[in-house]
């Protein structure tokens, strides 16, 4: 069997990061795109806006996180928010996704950070299991929000 491992992505991983970030965006219901994704995690690098960590299986590419760095006003700290994590089909059930979360919290906590924070869908209940499992809490204090710009077509 081959070993796992994550690490933070370099610029040398962008392909196989843009093929796993256009599956993860289809998984999320959004059309095939892998020029966008590529090009999108491009920006990211290039703008150093993301940390982005990969997980590999022996030397495949097999799921990967993405970090977005924020600061929290009310208690005066760094905060991480995990937008994406994402396993593809055939390395899920083997812990890979616990390796993820494992590392983005060694790295959120290294740099002195108050905490990471996560969406995820209400229906992903297997998702939520393994955060939960983790020693994530969902937020009971506080309800999210989202404003969209008007359609004006």
């Amino acid at each position: 069997m081959n070993s796992t491992s994550v690490r933070q992505a370099v610029l040398a991983d962008l392909e196989e990061l843009a093929t796993l970030f256009d599956q993860y965006r289809r998984f999320q219901g959004q059309a095939s795109d892998v020029a966008a994704a590529r090009s999108f995690l491009c920006d990211r690098f290039d703008h150093g806006e993301s940390v982005l960590l990969i997980c590999l299986d022996g030397a495949t590419a097999v799921g990967f996180a993405q970090l977005y760095p924020s600061f929290s006003s009310v208690s005066l700290s760094r905060v991480f928010v995990v937008n994406d994590l994402f396993v593809q089909e055939s390395g899920r059930r083997k812990g890979l996704a616990s390796k993820l979360l494992s590392a983005l919290e060694s790295y959120a906590w290294s740099l002195g950070s108050a905490r990471l924070t996560l969406n995820v869908a209400r229906g992903n209940t297997s998702a939520q299991s393994l955060y939960e499992e983790r020693g994530w809490k969902q937020d009971d204090q506080f309800f999210m929000y989202h404003r969209f710009p008007e359609d004006h077509s």
